[in-house]
């Protein structure tokens, strides 16, 4: 059974994504803060017969992430999804910056990813698809940028750059490391006027994901599929 770690599974995107990987018979470890609150993703990993394991994980906190990563060493993992982020809503608009939301922004958004890959590299080297990828957003596109967001399109921006260095630092080991955007879509992130709902993006994205070859490997793709510019 091929097995993939989700962070964020509690809502949105990451619910809906663990349940397309429930429901093609993936072995899923669903990933957020407080399980016990997360409802829909309880009733989901219930009715999983054993396909899906909650898991507590603060991203912003190392020492979460390195006791997860103990509590799974040895057992091997095909895909890691860093799909957690925020909007940084707070450090959005020039002039009225905030430092510690900036630096909030940044923790979630850019740094756990790569803490994330650190820490569960040894379980990827053991699955089959070894394959990094992260929730980004088309606002992470210097070439599109349309000014405003600072904080998250930095943030995004900047793990873009990561998912790129791993690409290449990774490559002799046979991995893939891909960026991802998923659309606009109705989430408390995306709002109630987003296009797109989550089981809909979640369904392309995991069309995507598990259909990533080596040729892949550092682009920053679309939900649908096609490229979009740095």
């Amino acid at each position: 059974m091929e097995s993939v770690l989700i962070t964020g599974a509690n809502r949105g995107i990451g619910l809906e994504l663990t349940r397309c990987f429930a429901g093609a018979g993936w072995r899923v470890h669903a990933c957020c803060r407080d399980p016990r609150e997360a409802r829909d993703l309880g009733k989901l990993a219930e009715g999983s017969k054993g396909a899906v394991s909650l898991h507590a994980l603060e991203v912003t906190d190392e020492a979460a992430i390195g006791k997860l990563a103990s509590s799974l060493r040895g057992e091997p993992l095909d895909i890691l999804i860093n799909n957690a982020g925020i909007a940084g809503r707070k450090a959005a608009t020039f002039g009225a910056t905030d430092s510690k939301a900036w630096a909030e922004t940044f923790a979630v958004n850019s740094i756990a990813p790569m803490h994330m890959a650190e820490a569960f590299l040894p379980n990827l080297l053991k699955g089959q698809r070894k394959t990094i990828a992260t929730i980004s957003s088309r606002m992470g596109s210097i070439a599109e940028n349309g000014g405003g967001s600072y904080a998250y399109r930095a943030s995004k921006a900047a793990v873009n750059m990561v998912m790129k260095g791993l690409s290449v630092e990774l490559k002799s080991k046979g991995f893939i490391a891909v960026s991802l955007h998923p659309g606009w879509v109705r989430t408390d992130m995306g709002g109630a006027g987003a296009p797109i709902a989550p089981a809909d993006s979640a369904a392309k994205l995991f069309e995507v994901i598990t259909g990533l070859k080596a040729a892949d490997s550092g682009k920053f793709l679309n939900y649908d599929g096609s490229a979009i510019p740095w």
